[in-house]
């Protein structure tokens, strides 16, 4: 911990001076972030530090498993970080970003009796089931460790159509102002992986290809049909 105190100290003589100039303007306008990262709470994912970002370039959602709960009544941090997000800051990118080795994943891959006495991980780890479920249906057999990022990488897709219930995105998406992305860390290789949308496959983010999104921002309303009917 005084390893921790000690960079605080050197923050205030080191840092915060050398970026005197942008606190001071973040301080006065307020913030403007670039987009949502909706992450994992692990110590070795750092989504300012993967993203090389800036104060006032993120605004950051960081929980066990990269989780986003359906929408409902129920108030949360997770749903009301998304609704501000998106309603008070104007955010139009939005990324669920899973990485390897995930603790959380590998809970929710392995025996629940394991985690009795952390009633409130199992009851969290719920709203992974679709991946796990996914995956135990859905994939040949494979041993323990390529099951757990199976998975991993299913969550990531899993909680993507979780934000799509979230009444703020949902708008968004159908006025074609949002976009979303579903990412992938992997801790081992320092590799990025996305998810393409077209595809429906990972595939690692490279600067000569583009940008794989998984919902891109295009207007699209259910309700068009009526009006070509109409005329």
């Amino acid at each position: 911990m005084n390893d921790v105190i000690g960079r605080v100290v050197s923050f205030e003589k080191q840092v915060f001076p050398a970026g005197r100039a942008l606190y001071n303007k973040l301080a006065t306008d307020g913030q403007f972030p670039k987009a949502l990262m909706i992450g994992c709470s692990d110590s070795r994912v750092v989504p300012e530090h993967i993203m090389q970002a800036e104060p006032g370039d993120l605004f950051v959602c960081r929980n066990a498993g990269n989780i986003v709960p359906p929408y409902s009544t129920a108030n949360g941090g997770v749903t009301s970080t998304v609704e501000y997000a998106v309603m008070a800051l104007g955010i139009t990118d939005i990324i669920v970003c899973g990485h390897s080795d995930c603790g959380a994943m590998k809970g929710l891959a392995g025996d629940p009796a394991k985690l009795e006495s952390m009633p409130n991980v199992v009851a969290w780890l719920r709203h992974g089931a679709a991946a796990r479920q996914v995956v135990d249906q859905s994939y040949p057999e494979m041993d323990d460790r390529s099951r757990v990022r199976a998975i991993s990488l299913e969550n990531v897709s899993a909680q993507l159509a979780h934000l799509r219930t979230h009444p703020s995105v949902a708008a968004g998406l159908v006025r074609g102002e949002i976009s979303l992305h579903g990412w992938f860390v992997d801790i081992h290789e320092g590799v990025i992986l996305g998810l393409d949308g077209e595809t429906g496959r990972f595939v690692p983010i490279r600067e000569e290809t583009p940008m794989p999104v998984a919902h891109p921002a295009a207007r699209r309303l259910a309700a068009d049909f009526l009006s070509e009917a109409a005329e």
